[in-house]
């Protein structure tokens, strides 16, 4: 198996308390917070794990209301994670810990800004309480690291101060600092052979924070030796991902870089973000008499950034700035005419900037280029499905998802014979991995020596099994586009094996049955892209490996956000039916021939639905 970039903690909901407060600087406060419920936390009977951040820059979620009653604010804790339960007042924030210790730690507060963390700091005394949940995950340097870069504006000084004086690997450093007052200069741990520079500048400030990057580090660190970490407002940051990733050519691997705030709306002073708000109420109320009417807005930009995306134009500019229109038109094989028609679009939402004789990206432009997850909005699984949804009104009279009206086509069919399609299901499995450790020490996995896994969160599954040791034999079983994909992201592992569906029928996993008896049969988010009747099908395969079946759903939307109308909607543009809850897969797994037994909540909307066949006690 290849080294997994993190490794995950479970979570708890935690309260602290106050054990001092220093003033670091004239800009930065340090608050010393402990408590019994950093220990081993028992609740409702099931026993939770200390507190651990062996991260230099693991961040806790900080949780406040903005009516002040934070126990109403505060998410559930399940035997496995928690639930965040949907709340109006809710103000979430993420501090990076700048000292841990067995019963407390530090966190590190920049007292400029105005947002709910930064105004509890400054008022914060010995013996205020304070909850948080966290941290849910901790960064692993690569092995292979001789030089480490960090970067960043005063948000990230908690991180680099940790790293610092922790040292996760034991190799010189380069630090850049940006602050916009000398009085916000700290006293950090440098050892021969580190640099450092502080740069008073204004915090949105790219081009300093690039120039000293550029310096320091030097254009002979392309080998992948060199580890960069950078964290400051997103859109700064920008210019140096480009150098690093692009003109160094390191390793994504080798580069972290995250954007702690954003500055159209954020208060600075969080570590990370006070921009990091969950479930902020906006009060609106456009119902009422005299408000005025609401505009929906056109999509005709968004359609146009896509093209931009599709034809190649901001991968061309980001290759070649000062690119002519002509010479653009002709590397993008499209009229200069034509072209010449997206520009006024383009220019007006920054995506390209200059005139015709020399084009280059403008600020959202190299967004597009730079963080994958953003173009992924406009040319990716999630952008197929908004395009579809164009389909609505006839998927709603048909009862047929919006892919499947408008590629003729349903999602699963796809993913049986597109590896890169089901690639990106795994992709958006993602977030098990943060709700898999907890599952895979349950009592349903006592005796149980070999399983077997499907679905596009198996990656996921079989990592933290693995991780824990928790069985002898794993056999993963999908159709050929699946298997390839799984394979490719779950790496090879001794204790794994691979058996591709025998038969291929869209929407069914037909596999061999396992050449010795299997105890149990998961089915991680396999039926996420499935119609109802192709969900059936798969269920009832599942009978071929075991009496007992385990499914993993995601059967609400999380209620950490506030987008549960979008979430519903995108789960019927992709299967023809909202999410669906136990009682839903219930009805599903009984015309399979199941019964439904145990339902276990991991959090984030997520459960595990325990499956019993007819003969099973």
């Amino acid at each position: 198996m290849t080294q997994r970039s993190f490794t995950t903690h479970p979570l708890v909901v935690r309260s602290v308390t106050v054990r001092a407060v220093r003033d670091v600087t004239p800009r930065m406060r340090r608050v010393t917070l402990g408590g019994d419920r950093l220990g081993p936390i028992e609740v409702d009977g099931v026993l939770h794990p200390a507190f651990a951040a062996p991260g230099f820059d693991d961040h806790v979620k900080l949780i406040f209301a903005s009516d002040g009653d934070v126990a109403q604010a505060l998410p559930v804790q399940l035997a496995h994670g928690i639930e965040w339960s949907p709340s109006s007042t809710r103000l979430g924030r993420d501090y990076t810990p700048r000292r841990v210790a067995e019963d407390e730690f530090d966190l590190d507060f920049v007292l400029h800004g105005d947002g709910p963390a930064a105004a509890w700091a400054t008022s914060a005394a010995v013996g205020d309480e304070l909850w948080f949940v966290g941290p849910k995950s901790s960064t692993v340097l690569p092995v292979d690291v001789s030089r480490v870069l960090l970067a960043g504006d005063e948000t990230a000084l908690p991180a680099i101060g940790r790293f610092l004086e922790e040292r996760p690997v034991d190799a010189p450093v380069v630090v850049v600092v940006t602050v916009s007052d000398a009085s916000a200069r700290q006293e950090l741990t440098l050892r021969p052979g580190d640099t450092i520079e502080w740069i008073e500048a204004e915090p949105t400030d790219a081009t300093s924070i690039e120039e000293a990057v550029r310096r320091l580090w030097g254009q002979a660190e392309a080998e992948p030796a060199g580890y960069a970490w950078a964290a400051a407002e997103s859109k700064v940051l920008l210019p140096v991902r480009r150098y690093l990733t692009r003109e160094l050519g390191m390793p994504r691997s080798h580069v972290n870089i995250t954007g702690y705030w954003h500055r159209d709306e954020a208060v600075a002073g969080a570590s990370t973000a006070e921009a990091d708000v969950a479930d902020r109420g906006t009060g609106a109320d456009n119902g009422s008499e005299g408000a005025p009417p609401v505009v929906v807005a056109s999509p005709l930009p968004w359609f146009v950034v896509r093209a931009a995306i599709r034809l190649g134009v901001t991968d061309v500019l980001a290759v070649s700035p000062g690119t002519s229109l002509t010479e653009l038109a002709r590397r993008v094989g499209v009229a200069v005419e034509r072209l010449r028609l997206l520009l006024p679009v383009l220019r007006t939402h920054g995506v390209v900037a200059g005139e015709d004789d020399a084009l280059r990206l403008g600020a959202f432009g190299d967004e597009l280029v730079d963080d994958e997850h953003v173009r992924e909005e406009y040319d990716g699984f999630e952008a197929e499905t908004l395009v579809s949804l164009e389909l609505l009104a006839e998927a709603l009279r048909s009862g047929r998802s919006t892919r499947q009206e408008r590629s003729g086509a349903t999602l699963a069919a796809r993913a049986a014979t597109d590896a890169a399609l089901y690639t990106e299901l795994i992709d958006g499995a993602g977030h098990l991995v943060y709700l898999l450790d907890s599952f895979v020490a349950d009592g349903i996995w006592t005796g149980v020596e070999r399983c077997v896994l499907t679905g596009p969160g198996t990656a996921a599954l079989a990592g933290a099994l693995l991780d824990h040791g928790r069985v002898t034999a794993i056999e993963v079983v999908e159709q050929a586009a699946g298997l390839g994909a799984l394979r490719s992201e779950l790496g090879e592992h001794v204790a794994v094996t691979w058996t591709e569906v025998s038969e291929a029928r869209a929407g069914a996993t037909h596999a061999a049955t396992p050449s010795a008896p299997t105890g149990l049969v998961v089915s991680a988010l396999g039926l996420a892209h499935r119609t109802d009747a192709e969900a059936v099908s798969f269920l009832t395969a599942l009978h071929a490996h075991a009496g007992t079946a385990v499914v993993i759903e995601s059967s609400r939307p999380d209620g950490l956000g506030d987008e549960d109308a979008e979430a519903q909607l995108d789960h019927f543009a992709q299967t023809g039916s909202p999410m669906r809850d136990a009682d839903a897969i219930g009805a599903l797994a009984a015309a399979a021939s199941w019964r439904i037994g145990d339902v276990t909540p991991l959090g984030w909307g997520v459960e595990a639905i325990t499956l019993l066949g007819h003969s099973t006690p």
